[in-house]
């Protein structure tokens, strides 16, 4: 029993002298930062790294850089659920790979960004400073450390956000940009800090791609010729972030518009299927924004300036429309079927355009007295029938968009030997229709069936009969055939880009292309700052 007292008693009397010691951290574990750094270094000053006395500096250091992060919320939150550990100055330092990140970041020249965006000057400070290892007390080290771990964070994502992702989100500065891009977000930006193999990351963020690989070699050799701020230079720089730009998966066939070369090219892989010319969409007005802005107050349709560009945009191809009906865009029609009717009673019914009243069609629209009616408040609707003189031609492909887009024949052939195909209200219209559709349908029956109901025998002679038969009822003037549109679909929904590219590589050379709709210099206009 007395044994048991005097035991409580030294118990009692150990346990506040055992907390002594701990509140004065004579037994705390060194961080793992201060195990690396001193067996990197082979100094003992390393492992008297205290924890807590290192995140006050570090919040302290974090407070005075803020303003000059790009995502400070990113980078506190992170450091936040991390502890505060200096995970990259302790995975990273010891083995070279900050070193590594700064090497590639000094190479960023070679894509066309400066350096500085990435705070270069600053991160190679910090790694010299802590590489020099002239620290008397630890309390010194910590600066340098939460310095360089947050230099070193703000180099990653930038640095990954503009290779990975590109610089300019497209879908900012273009009003007619539907491409789905992917954008780094606080997620990417995390996995970035967290990453296991920051080597790897940097390599594998490397653009890759023979387009960018070639556009690269170029503005590097005009760089090296002293011409790295030409007119040219700069059509190459807008291009390569084109490239940078994530895009949907393309799959192994695509269709690609490209607007400034007014043509369109079938892919499988990096074989070209299909190459024809093609007429898109007319360049805005000049003074544009301003005649905007004053129709915006007047509501006038004759202060409204013109914009047929053609948008930039990503779909899938799924139906042909055969002998298509065109259903007459209220820009149309109010801006030049308006004033021809008016000119002319008779241009609708020998134009084979039907017009249509709350949803009904007028039996006689020669009789319209359209000067009754203004353009703004115009109650007719207008629908072009199937025929020859159809402004769709024969085949109109279908494909889902918000801007009432699609591809097209048209009845007017001489727009393709225009060196300036941007003619059209905004549709592509395509030079090779039937090579198109027969790629699309793949499909020996259903193509046949395609080439009767545009008049053409089958490529099956043994089904002759029965296009004989087709026009011999098209012929039947006492029956009063009336043409109508017919549908066909695709063998599979075809992935197409409208795309906008002004510079690529070509059998060995770059090819240059004017910037029809002056987008470059928008992009241009946008990215320049971080040149």
């Amino acid at each position: 029993m007395q044994k048991n007292t005097i035991l409580k008693k030294a118990l009692l009397l150990l346990i506040p002298f055992c907390l002594l010691l701990n509140g004065c951290s004579w037994f705390k574990d060194t961080p793992e930062v201060g195990l690396i750094l001193s067996e990197h270094f082979d100094r003992k000053l390393y492992k008297d790294f205290d924890t807590a006395a290192y995140n006050v500096v570090f919040r302290k250091h974090y407070d005075s850089l803020k303003a000059k992060l790009s995502n400070p919320n990113t980078v506190k939150n992170f450091y936040v659920n991390h502890n505060y550990e200096p995970r990259l100055v302790t995975q990273y330092f010891p083995v070279g790979t900050l070193d590594t990140l700064e090497a590639y970041i000094g190479k960023s020249e070679n894509h066309g960004f400066n350096p500085d965006n990435f705070r270069q000057k600053q991160l190679e400070a910090a790694l010299k400073e802590l590489s020099e290892n002239k620290f008397e007390k630890i309390e010194e080290v910590y600066p340098v450390i939460a310095d360089l771990e947050l230099n070193a964070a703000e180099a990653l994502i930038k640095y990954d956000n503009y290779m990975n992702f590109g610089v300019v989100n497209p879908r900012k500065i273009f009003s007619r940009y539907y491409v789905p891009v992917k954008r780094p977000d606080s997620a990417s930006m995390s996995a970035a800090l967290a990453t296991k193999d920051l080597g790897k990351l940097l390599k594998d963020i490397q653009p890759s791609s023979k387009q960018y690989l070639a556009l690269q070699r170029r503005f590097n050799i005009l760089k090296a010729d002293g011409q790295g701020k030409s007119d040219q230079a700069k059509t190459i720089l807008v291009n390569m972030e084109r490239l940078r730009w994530k895009l949907p998966e393309m799959g192994k066939e695509y269709v690609e518009v490209n607007i400034p070369d007014f043509s369109l090219t079938w892919f499988n892989k990096e074989d070209t299927v299909s190459h024809m010319k093609v007429c898109v969409g007319g360049k805005r007005e000049e003074g544009y924004a301003e005649k905007i802005a004053r129709y915006a107050k007047t509501g006038n349709l004759d202060d409204k300036p013109k914009n047929h560009e053609t948008p930039i945009l990503y779909s899938k191809l799924n139906s042909i429309q055969v002998n298509p009906i065109w259903n007459i865009p209220v820009s149309i029609a109010r801006n030049e079927i308006y004033w021809m009717a008016r000119k002319d009673p008779y241009y609708l019914s020998n134009s084979n355009i039907n017009v249509y009243r709350n949803g009904k069609i007028v039996g006689e629209p020669d009789t319209i007295q359209w000067s009754n009616y203004s353009r703004e408040r115009l109650p007719y609707q207008f629908k072009q029938g199937s025929g020859n003189g159809n402004a769709l031609g024969k085949f109109k492909f279908i494909f889902d968009n918000g801007s009432s887009i699609y591809l097209h024949d048209t009845n007017n052939k001489n727009g393709f030997n225009r060196a300036n195909r941007a003619i059209s209200h905004g549709c592509v219209r395509v030079e090779k229709p039937l090579e198109f559709a027969q790629n699309l349908v793949r499909d020996k029956y259903q193509y046949d069936q395609l080439r009767m109901e545009v008049n053409l025998p089958p490529l099956d002679t043994n089904r002759m009969n029965a296009y004989r038969k087709k026009l011999a009822k098209k012929a039947d003037t006492v029956n009063l055939f009336k043409l109508k549109p017919t549908w066909f679909g695709t063998k599979k929904p075809v992935p197409l880009i409208i795309n906008y590219i002004t510079a690529w590589s070509q059998n060995g050379s770059i090819q240059f292309r004017p910037d029809v709709y002056g987008l470059d210099e928008t992009l241009w206009l946008a990215m320049k700052k971080f040149m």
